[in-house]
């Protein structure tokens, strides 16, 4: 028998809390419940999930304020999150994804579609980490993949998920940092835009090329002196993206 899953349901209104929480135990996933921000916090701080179900507006600290803080450190950094809100502008979206949110569901939702949903981001955290085992080259240990880079003034640091620029902590997203760590893990290669949404991206149906463009420039305009000159992270033309070795 396979071993069971665990969710975190963050919601406040307690029937819709109750809801996700009946529909995650009939599809075989134990659920632990959270009223609130800090709740969910403490709970995220001692328990591995395979899903966190995070709604958007509620008390204490909202839904942005810890998918940041899940995407900084702690037991469930790469854990996937599917947000949950009432907000439908897409500026709303936007910004849920780019806190490191892997979804993202509008209040009313259909439960088929949640549960649809729920098994897709599961199944997709299960493949990137096949494929992360079987991208590791022979020998590679986890030491080494997980050792702190630095590279001019900026210092990367994949086992706390932390970016520092001449000191000080850069706030990144998790497509962020996972971009931006896996350029400078190899300074000087080459990746294709299509390298690179198999790689950060990890099988994700509904993202283009242009996501891979879009991505490096919210990262440069973060981590770059002269975002229009950059020095790290560099467009070869006609070819892709590299991590500056020189």
């Amino acid at each position: 028998m396979s071993e069971q899953r665990h969710a975190l349901v963050v919601e406040d209104e307690q029937n819709i809390r109750d809801l996700v929480s009946l529909h995650l135990g009939l599809e075989g996933f134990a659920c632990d419940p959270a009223p609130d921000g800090r709740e969910a916090l403490r709970l995220l701080r001692e328990h591995r999930y395979d899903i966190v179900i995070l709604d958007l507006m509620i008390p204490h600290v909202d839904g942005m304020a810890i998918c940041r803080t899940m995407r900084r450190e702690g037991l469930n950094l790469d854990t996937p999150v599917l947000m949950l809100t009432a907000r439908r502008e897409e500026s709303d979206k936007v910004l849920g994804l780019e806190s490191g949110a892997d979804d993202y569901l509008t209040k009313p939702f259909s439960v088929r579609e949640f549960v649809a949903r729920v098994h897709a981001l599961v199944r997709r955290a299960g493949q990137r980490r096949a494929s992360d085992a079987a991208l590791e080259p022979p020998g590679a240990s986890d030491a080494a993949a997980m050792r702190v880079l630095r590279v001019r003034d900026i210092e990367i640091d994949p086992a706390r998920r932390r970016v520092r620029l001449a000191g000080v902590e850069v706030e990144l997203t998790a497509q962020e940092f996972s971009l931006l760590h896996e350029l400078a893990l190899h300074p000087g290669i080459v990746f294709s835009r299509e390298a690179l949404l198999s790689r950060v991206w990890k099988g994700e149906t509904f993202v283009t090329d242009r996501s891979v463009d879009a991505l490096v420039k919210r990262l440069r305009k973060k981590i770059e002196p002269d975002a229009a000159s950059p020095v790290y992270v560099i467009t070869v033309w006609g070819s892709g993206y590299k991590f500056n070795d020189a």
